[in-house]
């Protein structure tokens, strides 16, 4: 059955409607739903947390694909239900340049503050350089900016990637020991 450019129209709205009616609002609609129960708080997420429904098990970086390493994710679920996830790749398939800053990939549903930087809501390749330098990539691979990092020598367990909360909307994201601290933008 072709519904001409007016009957498609017609149909469209009838969906809508019965949606709102029954009671589901258009953000309802629209949103879909969170791949965990939303938290009464903030709640740091572990790699057993993390599922592909919620971060993907291949990513897009700088014209390409790359596994995520789920046992090295973790991120953030929001009481709002938004997140920020963060995992590691395998990026053994781009150039020493690229390897060399580009070791995760973080998504995240909100305004991030890194010091005195804001990351907008999006994905990104992030990585630990030389020099004490946490640096945040564009997917096309061109720098946005850089933050300084730091060295916890006092960490009991390091793992290759972790999120920790160090106080009330304050965060660490760990590759190892090293670190960058920040929070949720205001």
């Amino acid at each position: 059955m072709r519904l001409n450019r007016r009957e498609f129209g017609f149909v469209g709205m009838t969906i809508l409607l019965t949606g709102l009616l029954a009671g589901t609002g258009t953000s309802t609609l629209l949103r879909g739903q969170s791949a965990l129960p939303r938290p009464d708080k903030d709640t740091v997420l572990k790699a057993s947390d993390i599922k592909p429904k919620l971060f993907p098990e291949s990513v897009f970086f700088r014209g390409q694909t790359a596994p995520a390493q789920m046992r090295n994710t973790g991120g953030i679920h929001f009481s709002d239900d938004l997140y920020m996830l963060a995992g590691l790749v395998d990026n053994s398939g781009y150039s020493t340049g690229i390897r060399q800053k580009y070791q995760a990939y973080l998504i995240s549903e909100v305004t991030l503050q890194f010091a005195a930087q804001a990351l907008k809501p999006g994905a990104y390749g992030v990585g630990f350089i030389e020099g004490g330098k946490f640096v945040v990539l564009d997917l096309a691979a061109n720098e946005i900016f850089q933050a300084a990092s730091q060295k916890d020598t006092e960490i009991k367990r390091p793992v290759p990637l972790q999120v920790m909360a160090v106080e009330a909307g304050k965060y660490r994201l760990y590759a190892g020991r090293d670190f960058v601290e920040f929070s949720r933008a205001k």
